[in-house]
């Protein structure tokens, strides 16, 4: 199991979950890792099937079907529980996109503090009636999602049409997209809009 531990843990363990093109060590997984070990953190992140072949071989191939990635997912968790994280200390888990969505499917099962989103996988690209939501409704707790308003997998005036459980948190970021990132010509920044996210975050965890 090839994993990536950062931060000593003061309010907490947090899985965080790669995106489907997005390495663990990836710039953008690196960034947020820091900024969430700042808010006091321990942040344990690792890579599906298909990423760690891809690592091993220089070969792309596509995501592992999502029962492959959450069983993949629930072994991290049992290690972390096993070996990482302290009887006094609560249990989050976080992804990008894909990483995400996978870490929706374990959330809904309960046992968990807390779970952050970047970028909700909504719908495929190219198929916005394709919704990937109806596990969300199977949990009371709250889910944060940060989404940028113009993401392409689920932007603002398609999310706002769902019927959506309310204990679905959505912060929409101006001008974002599936990264976050918006248009120079919005006046907005990425580095603006990632700090605002982390802000949120530190307001659940106080």
């Amino acid at each position: 199991m090839n994993l990536i531990i950062d931060g000593e843990g003061d309010k907490g363990v947090i899985v965080f979950a790669h995106g489907s093109s997005l390495a663990m060590d990836h710039e953008y997984m690196q960034d947020i890792t820091l900024r969430l070990v700042a808010l006091g953190l321990k942040v344990v992140r690792f890579e599906f099937p298909y990423m760690a072949n891809r690592r091993c071989t220089g070969k792309k191939g596509f995501p592992n079907q999502i029962p492959v990635l959450i069983a993949s997912f629930r072994d991290v968790i049992e290690y972390v529980k096993s070996s990482v994280l302290l009887p006094s200390q609560p249990l989050y888990l976080a992804g990008k996109s894909l990483g995400g969505r996978v870490a929706s499917h374990l959330y809904v099962e309960g046992g968990f503090a807390g779970l952050f989103v970047f970028g909700y996988p909504f719908h495929p690209v190219k198929d916005n009636s394709k919704l990937r939501i109806s596990h969300l409704s199977k949990t009371n707790e709250k889910i944060h999602i940060f989404q940028g308003e113009r993401d392409k997998l689920g932007n603002k005036a398609e999310v706002e049409s769902y019927q959506l459980n309310p204990n679905i948190h959505i912060y929409w970021l101006e001008d974002g997209d599936h990264d976050l990132a918006p248009r120079k010509r919005s006046g907005y920044s990425k580095e603006g809009h990632i700090s605002d996210v982390v802000n949120k975050i530190a307001q659940v965890l106080s």
